[in-house]
């Protein structure tokens, strides 16, 4: 249990700091999106592995770092906590947001690529033995997020997450159709860095 109260923390903190930092309106949004997902992977790492995003989760089962049994449960974790974050954004900022609109082929190759890199860089920096007890692990998963923000978020609103997905829909940020895009692009992306990890690098 203590993992997956771990895992709604931690993602809990990324979806609010998106929702906030997007809603201020500071062009350093994803600097602040990254560094949060840093410091929560390495606050909770230890205890949960930090994935904090389903997609990530996908990965580290299928590379062979994660129990079966543990990931449902770090699904809902992470959900739920995306849910929690966007109704508590709504709740302190009270505004009306106009979903944005995103072209639907841009969105799912931008989501699948980054959402790869993001899982990549996660399986490469924290379950290889070529990397083992590293530290800037958290360093490198954050600011692969950072990256993809500042590059194609204006393109598909930046999840890579389906949980930050979740949590934008509920702001308001995106439309329920862009929540199926992340689900579809994102499990996707996580699903062949997993196989891609596998197939070169695992040892």
């Amino acid at each position: 249990m203590k993992k997956y109260i771990v895992e709604f923390i931690g993602t809990f903190f990324l979806v609010f700091t998106v929702g906030m930092a997007v809603r201020s309106g500071s062009p350093l949004a994803p600097l602040a999106i990254g560094a949060s997902l840093m410091v929560m992977i390495f606050a909770g790492g230890h205890v949960s592995g930090g994935h904090f995003n389903p997609a990530v989760t996908l990965a580290v089962w299928l590379r062979g770092k994660l129990l079966l049994k543990d990931v449902i449960p770090y699904w809902i974790a992470q959900m739920l906590a995306g849910l929690v974050a966007g109704l508590l954004v709504n709740l302190l900022l009270n505004r009306i947001q106009m979903p944005a609109d995103h072209n639907v082929v841009n969105s799912l190759v931008v989501e699948f690529l980054f959402t790869f890199a993001l899982a990549w860089v996660v399986l490469n920096t924290a379950t290889s033995k070529g990397t083992l007890d590293n530290s800037f692990y958290g360093l490198a998963i954050g600011f692969t997020v950072v990256a993809g923000a500042f590059s194609v978020g204006g393109i598909s609103g930046g999840a890579f997450n389906p949980a930050v997905g979740l949590g934008v829909v509920v702001m308001g940020f995106e439309s329920i159709s862009q929540l199926g895009i992340y689900l579809a692009a994102n499990l996707t992306g996580g699903a062949v860095a997993a196989f891609a990890f596998k197939q070169l690098v695992e040892d």
